[in-house]
């Protein structure tokens, strides 16, 4: 693979094309109109598959803006677009940061309102349907694209990809190395099962003398429903049926995931629904030992615990012996393109796409950062990853892990209230769980998803 522009390497030769003008504010020289009049800009061209050759103009070198919306991780994606303005100084990249609660909401009204809606947003693959009739597709051609990135090939619509994946991520247990240790516990101990596992979490629980709980050995306190979306195929069942068209939240292999969540607090008394309203508060404070979240979870510790000490280690299985599948992984979406955006932005967007594809740099600090298993099959084994909590600790078995379609966002929705149900409202784990795949499925006839399943190295009907 050929060697590839870093993103410090852009900045220092941009930087000595532009003398650095606006560099103690990157918006600043947007402002008053940066015209950018240096095509050939001596830079190499990156990428390996899917390229891109900086040395050139875009809108001609005039001065543009474009919004990109996202919902996290403000920091990380405005690195990207100052990579980007770096090289084009006279496009102004706007980072509109948007809580999760309500951005699909807004999203899609401010999608139709053309150029002044955002250019860029990013995806949530559970909400494709919601999105899909405003993304343009990507100005790259399918097969380079899938050369580059595997799993782009789950994504395409009519031979056109619209968005993909930059990463993959699933989840994992976190500890704390501290309370751990406080436990007489080593590496060592690092449970394969959930018999095992049990065992481990009674050890780290405490009680107050009144027999109240003090610390939870583990938590998973809005979280349950994210677990047990998955932890079925450890019980040898899929999530939908042959056809990928039926959800099976209410068959054998649900019904034993969410009788073993349950029994975790209600029979061996690990933790307990009433202990804090969110696990990952209740870790960052060290009142619970464990935890069990996903990839996204490295980076929030990096940000607000950076002195917690922590380990992780995969989620353990019913047996020893290798399971059907030890959990499903998703899919960090990309970011789509307005259709309704200005032909003049739409052409900054598509050239931006190509940039952030093509760049490795980008796509490693992605994974870093995002606790993410890249999606570019080139940087699989890069050294710079070898060593981030989520390579390390399932990329052994990550074959073993299901993708199971950009599923929509009933399941999760519906799973929670069954999971609430079950935990505070006293009513049976069968009709929760029948109430959510009613639902569930009466929504799923309602779209076009079909299951990807099936796409499983080891699928089993």
């Amino acid at each position: 693979m050929k060697r590839l522009l870093s993103l410090c390497m852009i900045v220092i030769l941009t930087c000595s094309l532009t003398a650095c003008a606006g560099s103690g504010d990157n918006n600043a020289g947007k402002e008053t109109g940066t015209k950018d009049t240096e095509a050939d800009k001596g830079l190499p061209v990156m990428g390996d598959q899917i390229t891109y050759d900086p040395n050139h103009l875009v809108n001609d070198g005039n001065p543009i803006t474009i919004d990109w919306w996202v919902w996290a991780s403000e920091e990380m994606f405005r690195s990207i677009a100052d990579a980007y303005e770096e090289i084009h100084p006279n496009v102004a990249i706007n980072i509109i940061n948007n809580p999760w609660d309500g951005y699909f909401t807004k999203l899609p009204l401010s999608l139709q309102k053309g150029e002044e809606g955002p250019t860029l947003f990013n995806i949530h693959n559970s909400y494709e349907n919601l999105l899909m009739n405003y993304i343009e597709p990507y100005d790259i051609d399918t097969k380079e694209f899938i050369a580059d990135y595997p799993s782009a090939a789950s994504h395409v619509k009519d031979g056109k990809i619209y968005y993909a994946d930059y990463g993959m991520s699933t989840g994992m247990v976190y500890y704390n190395k501290k309370l751990w240790k406080e436990a007489g516990l080593t590496e060592e101990d690092i449970p394969v099962t959930w018999e095992e596992f049990i065992e481990i979490a009674k050890k780290l629980t405490k009680f107050d003398e009144d027999g109240k709980m003090t610390r939870a050995g583990f938590n998973y306190n809005n979280y349950f429903h994210a677990i047990a979306l998955g932890l079925n195929y450890q019980f040898g069942e899929n999530m939908f049926s042959e056809d990928g068209r039926v959800s099976q939240v209410d068959g054998v292999g649900m019904k034993k995931a969410v009788s073993l969540l349950t029994d975790l607090f209600e029979k061996y008394h690990v933790g307990d629904k009433d202990f804090g309203t969110d696990c990952e508060q209740s870790f960052y404070q060290e009142q619970s030992a464990m935890v069990f979240v996903w990839g996204f979870f490295v980076n929030n510790l990096k940000t607000n615990y950076p002195d917690l000490e922590y380990g992780t280690f995969e989620i353990p299985t019913p047996e020893h012996d290798t399971p059907y599948a030890y959990y499903r992984y998703n899919g960090e979406a990309t970011p789509g393109i307005n259709k309704n955006a200005s032909a003049a932005q739409k052409e900054v967007g598509q050239d931006f796409m190509r940039f952030f594809f093509a760049n490795d740099e980008i796509q490693i600090m992605l994974s870093r950062e995002g606790g993410l298993i890249p999606a570019k099959e080139a940087l699989m084994e890069s050294e710079e990853l070898k060593d981030t909590p989520i390579v390390r600790t399932v990329g052994p078995h990550i074959d073993r892990y299901i993708w199971p379609g950009a599923m929509p966002s009933t399941l999760e929705n519906n799973m929670k209230i069954a999971g609430e149900d079950i935990l505070y409202n006293g009513k049976a784990p069968d009709k929760a769980l029948k109430n959510a795949a009613g639902i569930i499925d009466v929504d799923l006839a309602n779209t076009d998803f079909t299951a990807s399943e099936n796409l499983y190295q080891y699928y089993e009907k």
